[in-house]
């Protein structure tokens, strides 16, 4: 999990995050009927939900080419903004969990969460291009990429 330490360390706008209750995560993993990779369970279990504004300017600043994240979604926005995406065209069968500053959502594929397990690839929904591509092989790694901006 030192990846996702240091990406709260290196990211986190340090506002008062409030660690979400296993009994909570539980509930809404029951309402998804999938199990939520256990590195994205650690993160808001024991940080909670990290808004992280500075990753922008970095990328930015260095010219990166890859997607920034800013927020990461409430257990009741993973829920209903998977659905209300879905009817606005996203494709069927993605947990949200991450947002850009454009609208633009990190995301689970339902598929990869159908039995308990470490770590899942993260996928990014493309709300102008109305697409759905994958950006890292596991959460972890996602982070990582972050981290060595």
């Amino acid at each position: 999990m030192n990846s996702i330490d240091l990406f709260v360390k290196n990211w986190s706008s340090k506002s008062a995050m409030v660690p979400i209750k296993a009994e909570d995560i539980n509930e809404l993993e029951s309402k998804l009927n999938a199990f939520l990779p256990d590195s994205y369970k650690y993160l808001i279990s024991t940080y909670g939900l990290v808004h992280t504004p500075n990753v922008l300017t970095k990328i930015c600043d260095l010219g990166s080419d890859i997607s920034e994240v800013q927020d990461f979604l409430s257990l009741a926005d993973i829920y209903s903004l998977s659905q209300l995406y879905e009817m606005s065209g996203m494709q069927k069968g993605h947990i949200l969990f991450a947002s850009d500053c454009k609208g633009n959502m990190f995301c689970f594929k339902q598929t990869d969460c159908v039995s308990q397990q470490k770590d899942a690839a993260v996928w990014f929904f493309d709300q102008g291009l109305c697409s759905v591509t994958q950006v890292s092989d596991s959460f972890s790694e996602w982070l990582d990429k972050f981290n060595e901006l």
